[in-house]
């Protein structure tokens, strides 16, 4: 029947035929991408109507907002994206929700970049919708954090990669070095994705050329300039990443394997989907599977070891150190496995089953927008969030009126519940900074005096009890304080929602300063464990 089709297709077939020819002309690709981009964010725009950001893009937001070689939580690169991203565009909703889904389009067009070194025409399509009917780039992109920054960083280092090891330039020896420490810079779980490049190297036919050349040392000599300044703040800061990184291991071995176990099934369900709609168009052609795998390419062979690496690697480095090992942190490596089914494959692909696919990827994203997105709003706007994102505007807003009527004066400072705190930088028309340093963002110790001289704020759910105890024990020391609860009501489109408790505590300026300040943990850290005990 596929071939029957192709050779004389419907009527409703040949748009999408005549788009599939358009693919090797240059425009196909950046259509789908441009295409897929502006769905999705759609989705996002309508799904999370009334919801607010999620609260991990608005800590990258607030991360950019001061540019850094590190941050003590995370690398920096999702704070840097997002400061180029707002520098722009505007520091509202719909652009950070548009960054997330550009974010995710810019991945598939590095996934692009590999599939047509193996392939050409219509098979080069079916790798990305593959791609695009798994969780990782929508649902897990929208997040914008240290997780989906990586979605487009490693399949760039990977291209880099394949190209200095096929080509022994310089010039891409250099650009795989330095696109290798970009996502380094991105979530320092990338460097399974770097050992896995030393480790296919290894292991490739071809590695005793690519080792006595100059390539492999070209690229660790770029990487390392590109990562010196971050490398130079890790030394003069305490290398507190690190320990925010070390305190994932603290399993022991029987939780690690149950880790592990999670781990791959976890990436096998995100897999689902497409696999079964391979199977269907592979159909008994399967059984050449084992030819396919001989005969493979050496870039191909190269893209398998460090697959393989990708899953192995951490796996291991699990049991070991008993961490914590969730399969979201690897769904940026899925395309590996999709390249190298589709293009593997040595036999050919009817553009029936490519056509037959599209339709299903565009039917998903169809409902998804017009069925899924809105019964999602409803539903939040009825049962809320666990974080509180129906309530980031108002709260923000809120504060920000309570403020200026005590004060007079724009609020610059603001703390309290980390999400409350970077909605209401975010929302609030003042902007004010988060004012917790991030090196002591989960210590709840005491502001220092000039900073609540200069005028300050916090916020909390009720309900809340470690940040309700806190702002009784701030509040003890500020002297002169406003502290008031207010009733917060989400809506959407008109329609009055779920309700939830606010705190409010104020602590207005005493007198004119220059100089700005910040909560001093580091000054207050006995207090700070003092007041853990209340």
């Amino acid at each position: 029947m596929a071939e029957r089709s192709d050779r004389a297709p419907a009527r409703w077939r040949r748009p999408f035929l005549r788009w599939l020819d358009g693919v090797e002309a240059g425009w196909a690709v950046p259509l789908l991408l441009v295409c897929f981009v502006a769905i999705w964010t759609l989705y996002l725009v309508v799904a999370y109507a009334g919801g607010g950001l999620h609260p991990d893009t608005l800590e990258a937001w607030t991360l950019g907002r001061r540019f850094a070689w590190g941050y003590h939580k995370h690398p920096p690169l999702m704070g840097w994206v997002t400061a180029v991203w707002t520098f722009v565009f505007p520091s509202t909703e719909w652009s950070l929700q548009l960054m997330a889904m550009a974010n995710a389009g810019l991945a598939l067009y590095f996934v692009d970049l590999i599939a047509r070194q193996f392939v050409s025409g219509h098979k080069r399509i079916l790798v990305l919708l593959l791609l695009m009917l798994t969780p990782a780039y929508q649902f897990h992109a929208q997040r914008f954090n240290a997780n989906s920054v990586l979605l487009a960083t490693w399949p760039l280092a990977t291209y880099c990669f394949l190209r200095a090891f096929e080509t022994r330039g310089a010039l891409w020896a250099i650009a795989a070095g330095c696109t290798a420490a970009l996502a380094m810079v991105g979530k320092y779980y990338s460097v399974f994705l770097v050992a896995s490049f030393a480790l296919a190297a290894l292991a490739h036919p071809a590695r005793r050329s690519y080792l006595t050349s100059a390539s492999p040392w070209i690229s660790v000599a770029a990487g390392l300039v590109m990562l010196s300044p971050h490398i130079h703040w890790l030394v003069t800061t305490g290398a507190s990443t690190f320990s925010y990184a070390l305190n994932h291991a603290n399993g022991n071995a029987l939780n690690s394997l149950g880790e592990v176990k999670n781990f791959l099934l976890g990436l096998v369900a995100a897999m689902s989907v497409s696999a079964a709609l391979w199977i269907l168009i592979a159909g008994t052609r399967l059984k050449q599977f084992p030819a396919d795998f001989v005969a493979m390419s050496s870039g191909l062979k190269l893209l398998f070891y460090i697959a393989i690496g990708t899953l192995v690697l951490p796996s291991i480095t699990s049991l070991a150190m008993g961490t914590d090992l969730p399969s979201l942190w690897a769904l940026q490596g899925l395309f590996l496995f999709v390249v190298l089914v589709v293009c593997g494959a040595r036999y050919p692909i009817e553009r029936f089953y490519t056509v037959n696919v599209t339709v299903i990827t565009a039917g998903v994203a169809l409902v998804a927008v017009l069925v899924a997105a809105p019964i999602h709003a409803v539903y939040r706007n009825n049962h809320g969030y666990e974080e509180g994102r129906n309530f980031y505007v108002q709260a923000a807003n809120e504060l920000t009126r309570e403020w200026a009527e005590l004060t007079g004066e724009p609020l610059s400072a603001v703390s309290g519940d980390d999400s409350l705190a970077f909605a209401t930088a975010f929302y609030s028309p003042d902007h004010p900074y988060y004012a917790r340093p991030f090196e002591y963002q989960y210590t709840w110790g005491l502001p220092r005096k000039t900073t609540l001289d200069r005028g300050w704020a916090a916020l909390c759910f009720r309900g809340q009890d470690y940040c309700g105890r806190w702002m009784e024990w701030v509040s003890s020391r500020a002297g002169h304080f406003v502290r008031r609860e207010v009733t917060l009501q989400a809506t959407l489109w008109g329609r009055p929602g779920v309700t939830r408790e606010l705190v409010v505590l104020m602590v207005p300026p005493r007198a004119a300063d220059p100089q700005s300040g910040v909560e001093d943990f580091s000054a207050s850290k006995r207090a700070a464990e003092q007041g853990s005990q209340q």
